[in-house]
C-alpha cells in the first residue's frame, strides 16, 4: 500500500497530464510544505509528518477563508475552499469521541497530571503516540482543560 505521500506525489503528475491547473498547483504547494517540514525538522518523510503538515495546511487555508470573508473577497474564499477540498482528500479520518477520550484520559493517568498547569505534560505524552497525527490537538486542548482543575 502506498503512503499519504507517494500517493500525493502520482496525483501531482496525474494532474499534471489532465493539465488540471488548479489540483496541480495545490500538491506542489503541499509537497513543498512537506519537504520544507522534513528539512526544518531534520526528519525522514514518514507518515505522520506528512499527515501533520496537511492538516496544518488546511488550517491555514482555513484560518485565511475567514479573513477572506471578512473582507468581501469571495473568489479568494472559493479557492481556498477548492484547496481545503483537495487537501482533506489525503488526510486519513481523525480520532474523535470515545476514542480520543480514551486516550487523554490514559496520559492523565500515565503523566499523573493534577491541574491545568500540567497540561503540557499530557499533550506531550499524546503526540509521543504512534497515532498522533489523526489527533486534532485543539480540540485535545479543549478536553483536557476541561477534565483537570
Amino acid at each position: 500500500m502506498a503512503t499519504t505521500y507517494e500517493k500525493l506525489r502520482a496525483d501531482i503528475v496525474s494532474a499534471m497530464k489532465a493539465r488540471d491547473s488548479v489540483t496541480t498547483t495545490s500538491l506542489r504547494t503541499a509537497d513543498a510544505a512537506i519537504q520544507r517540514a522534513a528539512m526544518d525538522q531534520n526528519k525522514p518523510l514518514e507518515e505522520a509528518l506528512v499527515v501533520a503538515t496537511l492538516r496544518k495546511a488546511v488550517k491555514n487555508l482555513t484560518d485565511a477563508n475567514v479573513e477572506f470573508a471578512r473582507g468581501g473577497r469571495a473568489d479568494l474564499v472559493a479557492a481556498n475552499d477548492n484547496e481545503i477540498r483537495i487537501l482533506k482528500s489525503y488526510l486519513p479520518q481523525g480520532i474523535e469521541g470515545a476514542q480520543l477520550e480514551a486516550l487523554i484520559a490514559t496520559a492523565i493517568q500515565a503523566t499523573g497530571a493534577q491541574s491545568k498547569k500540567e497540561m503540557g505534560k499530557v499533550i506531550g505524552a499524546l503526540k509521543q503516540l504512534p497515532e498522533a497525527g489523526l489527533i486534532d490537538f485543539g480540540v485535545v486542548s479543549k478536553i483536557v482543560q476541561a477534565k483537570l482543575p
